[in-house]
């Protein structure tokens, strides 16, 4: 499995913005589909955005859309995810992860567990 770090989360009033970084632990960072994930207390994990391995081709969970942006820098085995117009539901741990699978089941069907420790996103009303 790919061992993954993310970064960028924080603190942010409603309304703002954040951009989370994921850097991968592997060679063949551009086999995989990435995907970004959250978990609030409480609530069922939810696949947020992912991407094929080419970025070419997205998911996005109805919840994020238009808001979200999912891209990824092969060169540099990193991922992103550009969060705008924040709301106070979208409070929680955020996850990345790899998977060699497509990028919509990856999504619809979250891991069972994350590799990465994750980074914390709170958004205040």
């Amino acid at each position: 499995q790919v061992q993954v770090v993310e970064s960028g989360g924080g603190l942010v009033q409603a309304e703002g913005s954040l951009n989370l970084s994921c850097t991968a632990s592997t060679t063949t960072f551009d086999d995989y589909a990435m995907g970004w994930f959250r978990q609030a207390p409480g609530k069922e994990r939810e696949g947020v955005a992912c991407i094929d391995w080419s970025g070419a081709s997205t998911y996005y969970a109805d919840s994020v859309k238009g808001r979200f942006t999912i891209s990824r820098d092969n060169a540099k085995n990193t991922l992103y995810l550009q969060m705008n117009s924040l709301k106070p539901e979208d409070t929680a741990m955020y996850y990345c992860a790899a998977e060699l699978k497509d990028e919509y089941d990856f999504c619809v069907y979250p891991p069972g567990s994350f590799r990465g420790q994750g980074t914390q996103v709170t958004v205040s009303s």
